[in-house]
Parts: structure tokens; sequence; C-alpha cells
């Protein structure tokens, strides 16, 4: 029969909105769990990049394989995409749960896993459309068919791009967020259920259905004991117990504590120990003020914690300074958790501090007025995000915003384990235009040896400091040696800068990264 002669059914109301909103559902479902799953490898395996990358391909090609063996589905198809959406609801729901599983039991496995069920999820998904457009086909033709069944899936793959950065992901967290779009899932599997009752026999009917509630009630347990069963693995992941943790837009914060030392981890990474984080906090504070103690406007990019802005008012009490931090979180910890509060002294609530939420590059590309010292206290470039702050781009930023004989001081890794990417940081202030740029190091023993760099256009000696008195760590025969670097701290060839086209930084710290763990 040729397909425009064709005669079609008046649509039945309810049918077509049942299936318009299966079809929807579809659509911001597969989004959502492409997302979470690339989001909790980024946690866990912390190159952002590769790991979206190989989600989104793995998926992608998933839904071929999917699409291409829909036409071996038999013609119950009905009771085939009622077995499909509560498989789906099923393995799309519990996804995050078994990687948290997986990395807090068998790390080693965490990646195959992840393959595994994001192959999984993307076949099932590659069956959805097929079957859906061949649910409608006695109903439109092909054309209008195909137009909109795509069309809906779209748009609820568009909502699905809304909800997860502003809504699911802040809100819930990665866990809850899976068990919410698995429910959502299991809702198509409910509405083929009773909109097509007519369709099956009563005892399959009611086996799926009953199937179905177990999932649902499943889902609901663990969403209920969703605290409980993230801090039993979480407290796997970490050597000391936890104490605090919490998912923001950004990242994930946790605390843990032994005795006297308490830590934070962002992502996983650590941030500081109290025990010793006065090593790292006083070699980047101490050189730049040392070198411009009449600096009154200073400006602290990232440093939430408000550790180094305690160093900065001990030495300079007199000083303005404002903090720019993306994360409202990381803040809001510094002002209302004790024992951060006693260790950072309040720093952020003095009246001489201005605490801004933003992110650091296009705050300071806004910035209109100039200031003496500039510091970069941002997490390592782990990420492409990241490595921004770590370009040619980011430095010229940073030198234009200096008033005349500024002083810039970054954080730049560790030069014996990411040895390629220190000098590749030292490399790229060079090639910004910095007339001064003086690596050095500190000891810390919760990181190991640490990199920083420090420069500057004016006419300034780095090398010999009058350093305050009273210091806990950095005096002027630690500030001599940590100017000197060991052969094996030194790279084997000249490293070229990096910038925002080409993030070299990031290749380097991710080699590094994979070759320590």
């Amino acid at each position: 029969m040729d397909p425009s002669t064709a005669e079609y059914e008046a649509p039945d109301q309810r049918t077509t909105v049942a299936l318009i909103a299966a079809i929807f559902i579809a659509g911001l479902c597969s989004i959502v769990y492409e997302l979470l799953i690339g989001t909790v490898s980024s946690y866990f395996k912390g190159d952002s990049v590769v790991q979206f990358s190989l989600t989104i391909g793995i998926y992608m090609a998933a839904l071929g394989v999917g699409a291409w063996l829909s036409r071996f589905i038999p013609d119950d198809i009905y009771l085939f995409f009622l077995k499909l959406e509560t498989l789906l609801g099923a393995i799309g729901g519990l996804s995050v749960p078994i990687l948290y599983l997986v990395y807090a039991m068998q790390p080693g496995a965490f990646q195959w896993t992840a393959f595994v069920l994001t192959f999984a999820i993307g076949t099932l998904i590659g069956f959805e459309i097929p079957i859906l457009t061949r649910l409608l086909e006695r109903f439109y033709q092909l054309k209008v068919n195909i137009s909109n069944v795509l069309s809906i899936d779209y748009a609820g793959a568009l909502l699905a791009t809304i909800l997860f950065p502003f809504f699911l992901l802040p809100g819930l967290g990665p866990f809850r967020s899976s068990l919410v779009i698995g429910m959502i899932n299991l809702g198509i599997g409910f509405i083929v259920l009773f909109k097509f009752r007519h369709k099956f026999v009563q005892p399959i009917w009611t086996f799926w259905l009953g199937l179905n509630l177990c999932i649902a009630v499943t889902f609901v347990g663990l969403f209920a004991y969703a605290n409980t069963l993230t801090g039993i693995w979480s407290q796997a992941l970490y050597d000391d117990r936890v104490v605090y943790e919490e998912q923001t837009a950004y990242q994930r914060l946790v605390i843990t504590s032994r005795r006297d030392d308490f830590r934070l981890f962002l992502n996983g990474n650590l941030q500081f120990s109290s025990l010793d984080e006065y090593r790292y906090h006083e070699s980047l504070a101490l050189p730049a003020l040392s070198a411009h103690p009449a600096a009154q406007r200073i400006l602290v990019l990232g440093g939430g914690d408000g550790l180094l802005v305690r160093e900065i008012l001990n030495h300079a009490p007199e000083a303005q300074v404002i903090l720019v931090d993306l994360d409202q979180a990381v803040t809001r910890l510094a002002n209302e958790f004790e024992r951060l509060v006693e260790l950072n002294a309040r720093s952020l609530q003095d009246p001489k501090v201005e605490v801004i939420h933003d992110d650091a590059f296009r705050w300071l590309d806004e910035a209109n007025t100039p200031f003496d010292i500039i510091y970069s206290d941002l997490p390592d470039p782990n990420n492409i995000a990241l490595a921004r702050f770590y370009s040619v781009e980011f430095y010229r930023l940073v030198r234009n915003r200096l008033a005349q004989g500024g002083i810039f001081v970054t954080q730049a890794t560790s030069p014996f384990h990411a040895t390629e990417s220190f000098w590749t940081i030292e490399a790229s202030m060079q090639a910004s235009g910095f007339g001064t740029v003086l690596p050095y190091h500190a000891d810390v023993p919760s990181f190991g040896r640490w990199g920083f760099v420090i420069a500057t256009d004016a006419t300034r000696d780095f090398q010999t400091l009058e350093l305050p008195d009273h210091t806990r760590y950095l005096n002027h025969e630690v500030w001599t040696q940590a100017k000197i670097f060991p052969p094996d701290e030194l790279p084997k060839n000249p490293q070229t800068a990096s910038t925002l086209d080409r993030p070299k930084i990031l290749n380097r710290y991710l080699k590094s990264v994979r070759k320590w763990r």
C-alpha cells in the first residue's frame, strides 16, 4: 500500500496523550542517565574531558545498537515496551548506587562498570524511539509520525539539560537523582500497564504490575536511606571518619576527622590538613606581602576556606581583601563549621574582607580596579574548566589587573609528583609577559613537596626578603632553600606554555596523576 494513500485511525485523545507523555519522559530520562554517569565518573576518576567523551561515545554507539536491534521486536509490542521500560528504569535508577558501591569495594573495576552501565542504558534507550514510532503509526503518516516523535523526544532532552545542573545535581545529588529518574522511567511502565491494560492477559498484567511496584518500593527505600548509604560508602573512600559531606552545584565537599586532624576534600582531592596547612598558606601569602609591605588592595581567587585570608590579615591587618570563590557552600563552611571557623580565625567575617561568589575568570575580566597583590589559590588543573586558570590568557588578564608594582602568586601543584605541570605553569607565566617570574616550593607533609610561582613587572628582588618574625614555617633559611630545586624536580625538556586553545597543562597534569595512581 502507498503510505500517502493509506487510511489512518482518528487519534484517540487519551491514547495520544499517554504516548506523547511516554516520548517526552523517554527523552528526559535518557539524557539525565548519561549526565549522571559522566558526572560520577568525573568525580572518581578526575578526568572530566575523557570521562564525558567516553560516556557520550559509548552511549551514542549503544543507541545505534538498540535502534538496529529494534527490527527484531516481536509483534506483541506493548509487552515488549513494558519490559523495556521496567528494565531501563531499574538499571538506570540503580546506576549511580552501583557505581558508588563498586568504587568503594573494588575501585579497579569502576571504569569498566561505568562502561557496561552506559552501554546497557544506551542500548535500551535505542529501542524507545522505534517502538514509540510504531505505536503511533496507525494514527499518522510516517513523515508526520517521525516528526512528532523526534520533536517531543528532543523537547524532553532539553528539559533534562536544564533540570540536571540547576535542580537535580545541587538539590538531590547524583545518588538520589538517579533514583528519581528511575522512578520517572518506571512511570512509563505504569502508563503502559493502565492505559493499555486490554493488551495484556490478566496473569501477565498482574506480574508486571507487581514487579514495577517492587522496584518502585526499592527505590523509595534507597531514597529514604540515601544519607546513610552514601555515608557508609563515602567512609570507605577515606582513611579517617567522615564528619561532613555535601553535594553542591559544582563539587562534592567532604570533611574527615581523626583526633586533632581534620581535612577538607573537594571531589576526592585533598585541600588541606589542619595539622600542616599553615606551611602551605604561609608559603603562598608571605613572599608577596614581604616584597610589597605597603599593599592595600589584595585579591584572592579561590581560597574559600578562609585560611589564606587569615594569613593575609595576620601580616597586613590594614589591607582591604576581596575573595572570589565560585562555590557558596565552601565559604558557608568557612563561616559555620566550628573547627574550620576556629582554624581560619573568622577571617571571612572581618569587615575588611569582601566575599564574592562568581567565576574567578569572568569576575577578573570584568573588574576595573587594580590590585597590589593577586593570589590564585584554586584547585589543581584536573579538568578543562580549571585548566583555564593556568593559561597564558589568564595570566595576561591578571597582569592587566595589577597596580603598578603589583605582585601575583599562584599555587602550582607539586614539582615532584607533577614536574611537567609545575614547569608548564612557570613557562605560561613567562609567556604572558611578566618581567620577573620566580618558582619556589614548600614541604607540606600532607601534600609532599608543593610548588608556587611568584611574578611581577616591577623591579623587585624576591631572592632576599624581610620575612615577618614569629612565623610557624617560612623564615629566612627556609626561603633560601625554597628556590633551589633538586635534579629530579627539574623537567627533562623545557616546557611550553599552556593556552586556552591548547590546554597543555591539563594533559600533563593528568599524565602525572595516572603515573602516581
